[in-house]
């Protein structure tokens, strides 16, 4: 189990909840630099097919990662823009591109469940572990396995 999901008894952790394809996941609040909506994003040319571009944030370069695409997800339908998590990794800023943004939820330390050996792979190698909800399952991400392009383009 990763040490930074690793929870003092009794302690609680806060996510950023977000959408992808009707799965609920979440990204420890502290991560989250900023969340924005749907954004003009510029295409980068031979770019790993989980890039979706750059786009400008308040004079910044950020690169844009289609998490749909990183989770092996089908693609967006063209009439859905999506959101954009920004996180801040090794001093650069990057734009989770989901579905849409939800709540920030804290939940208890006890009810962390590492992956089940069920979860599909490819979310298994970016996931710290879960959380069983009632009626739904969150995933917890964690940014810097989720940015690792090169472990996913291996797979």
């Amino acid at each position: 189990m990763n040490d930074k999901l690793t929870h003092a008894a009794g302690a609680a952790s806060d996510f950023v909840t977000m959408t992808i394809a009707d799965q609920l996941f979440g990204i420890p609040v502290l991560a989250v630099q900023d969340v924005l909506g749907p954004q003009r994003i510029t295409r980068i040319p031979l770019a790993p097919r989980e890039v979706a571009g750059a786009l400008n944030l308040r004079g910044r370069i950020v690169t844009a990662i289609d998490v749909r695409s990183r989770l092996n997800l089908p693609a967006r339908t063209a009439d859905s823009q999506g959101m954009s998590v920004v996180v801040d990794h090794k001093g650069e800023l990057y734009s989770l591109i989901v579905d849409a943004v939800g709540e920030v939820m804290s939940l208890p330390a006890d009810a962390f469940e590492r992956n089940p050996a069920t979860l599909d792979p490819r979310w298994r190698e970016v996931s710290g572990g879960i959380y069983r909800l009632q009626g739904k399952l969150l995933v917890v991400l964690e940014v810097e396995r989720l940015l690792n392009m090169r472990r996913a383009e291996a797979a």
